[in-house]
């Protein structure tokens, strides 16, 4: 049994059908806890502040692999046109893109020098190299993919940094995504923290 990550209902299952298992682990428990990555929080007070956001990041970010990630693919577009305003080539990944243009994409952005705008499409199971920056410029509202997403840097040892644009439209997200950011080491934005749908939460971590 192989699993990337062993979240409780993984672990569940194979308590349940494995009898006496041989567990190997590869990597430490620190990079399934995220904790090599700097996770930093910018609430912001309306949805048309993310580009200004997003043009600053890129701008001090100029000569790194940037992922920006997005909700859904009608908006990767906009969102790439961004990234080509702030002076950067990208290129775009999501479901609706056929396979080869997929793969050609995804090769260009191994090879360095532009940003990959991407839905969760590239969320899990992508292992690209050297990945220092991972913005999310719309947060998801689930927390597992909030860590999946930002797990794409701080690989094989290495320090990465991410970035999420937070607004009011985020309530589902706030209370997990505090008590990770809490659960990680990580700071709290003071307006995340004072939210109501905010407030309760556990400070345990996920994994």
């Amino acid at each position: 049994m192989f699993s990337a990550t062993m979240p409780v209902e993984v672990e569940r299952i194979a308590k349940k059908y494995l009898r006496h298992p041989a567990v190997v682990s590869i990597g430490d428990s620190d990079s399934v806890k995220n904790l090599r990555i700097l996770q930093t929080v910018l609430y912001l007070s309306s949805v048309g502040q993310k580009e200004s956001a997003l043009r600053d990041i890129l701008l001090r970010n100029r000569d790194q692999k940037v992922i920006v990630f997005v909700n859904e693919k009608k908006s990767a577009d906009g969102v790439a046109r961004m990234v080509e305003n702030a002076g950067r080539d990208c290129v775009v990944l999501h479901g609706g893109k056929a396979q080869e243009q997929r793969e050609e994409n995804l090769e260009a952005f191994r090879r360095g020098g532009v940003v990959l705008v991407a839905t969760d499409v590239a969320g899990r199971g992508l292992d690209i190299v050297d990945v220092a920056h991972v913005i999310n410029f719309d947060l998801p509202s689930k927390i597992e993919n909030y860590t999946h997403r930002i797990g794409r840097t701080g690989r094989a040892g290495k320090q990465g940094i991410a970035t999420s644009f937070l607004t009011d439209a985020d309530e589902s997200i706030m209370a997990p995504l505090k008590a990770y950011l809490l659960s990680t080491g990580n700071h709290v934005p003071e307006k995340l923290s004072r939210h109501p749908a905010a407030a309760g939460v556990s400070t345990g971590l996920f994994y």
